[in-house]
């Protein structure tokens, strides 16, 4: 039986994960954080050590005695006032890991890295693993991060640690025991997104994503990252889906990127209270598309059909919600004025 450690295990990615590995038999070990909680694994066999994946004395305690290390342990925030953190947790951690697995003599690591790491690919194109990093991507903290990551992970790798990366692009799906990955469907479900810019996004499934990094693990080739990628959308393409699947309307009104990111630079600069950062807003008009060809070929990653992973990402977030599903127009109109009144005053301070 292989002893196996998953950071991250707790979240949406490492909890479907974490039964994968469980069904594939594995003994498992989960470095937790000691304020999260695991009630929602309270069905499966692990040991868990308490510690942050910052924290070097915690990790070597985790990966001690283990074969195979899968972390996944990461934040993806976007928020102001982050990006020390962001920093700390994902390059720093990465590297703190991967040092230790390599002393440790662990066997493989599998690298959950993110599709934000090979940065977004051109205007209505699609990036494959090969893509240079564009230097405007660097201007996003979270990105930047997961970027710097692989090249932690790929530092130690020349020392002789064996890892492979994988790549997942925006993680959908049931059962997000944070429910931090499943944000833009709930607030899509809560009437909270009142406009939309025009951008690109690929959804992939999380019980996909958990898969293909059992398959990285098996066969993938050390040193090679794999986009672990489902369907490509634009924004609007997907808020239609979206309101086909919840009967929940989608939002009519686009906002033009160069206006979107402006408006967004004004509020940052006059300290004014906004439910987007300007890194989400940059973010949003980027166009985050990708072909999964090289895992579906070197892998034999097999992502499921959109519809399935739409679906049953609504029907979970919307069971949450109960009643409050489309039961907030107010907020909405409230929401969408103030959208308007930042786009005019954008317009008249950053003249396009």
């Amino acid at each position: 039986m292989t002893k196996t450690l998953v950071t991250g295990g707790t979240g949406f990615i490492g909890s479907h994960l974490a039964r994968a590995l469980a069904a594939r038999g594995d003994d498992l070990r989960l470095l937790i954080r000691s304020a999260n909680p695991a009630e929602h694994l309270a069905d499966l066999e692990f040991e868990r050590v308490n510690g942050d994946i910052t924290d070097r004395r915690a990790v070597r305690r985790a990966v001690a005695g283990v074969e195979r290390v899968f972390h996944v342990a990461g934040t993806t925030s976007m928020r102001a006032g982050s990006a020390s953190r962001v920093i700390a947790t994902n390059v720093g951690g990465t590297r703190i890991l991967c040092e230790e697995a390599l002393a440790a003599g662990v066997g493989r690591v599998v690298h959950c890295s993110s599709a934000a790491a090979i940065g977004p690919a051109p205007a209505h194109g699609r990036a494959d693993e090969t893509q240079a990093f564009p230097a405007s991507a660097r201007e996003i903290t979270y990105v930047y991060s997961k970027h710097e990551a692989e090249g932690e992970a790929l530092r130690v790798a020349a020392h002789g640690l064996d890892v492979v990366i994988v790549n997942p692009t925006f993680v959908l799906g049931p059962e997000d025991p944070s429910g931090t990955s499943m944000r833009l469907v709930r607030r899509f479900l809560l009437r909270e997104i009142p406009v939309y810019i025009e951008g690109g996004i690929n959804v992939s499934d999380v019980r996909d994503v958990a898969q293909g990094q059992i398959l990285a693990d098996q066969v993938g080739v050390p040193g090679e990252r794999y986009l672990l990628a489902g369907r490509n959308f634009t924004l609007q393409r997907l808020f239609a889906d979206l309101e086909r699947i919840s009967g929940v309307p989608a939002p009519v009104l686009k906002l033009p990127a160069g206006l979107a990111r402006a408006g967004a630079d004004v509020v940052e600069r006059l300290g004014l209270p906004a439910p987007n950062s300007p890194d989400e807003i940059r973010s949003a008009s980027l166009w985050w598309t990708y072909t999964p060809a090289k895992a579906k070929r070197e892998l034999g990653y097999s992502p499921r059909p959109h519809e399935e992973t739409l679906t049953d990402a609504v029907n979970w977030q919307a069971e949450q919600l109960g009643d409050r599903v489309g039961r907030s127009p107010a907020l909405t109109d409230l929401a969408l004025g103030a959208a308007r009144r930042a786009g005019r005053l954008a317009g008249r301070l950053n003249p396009l």
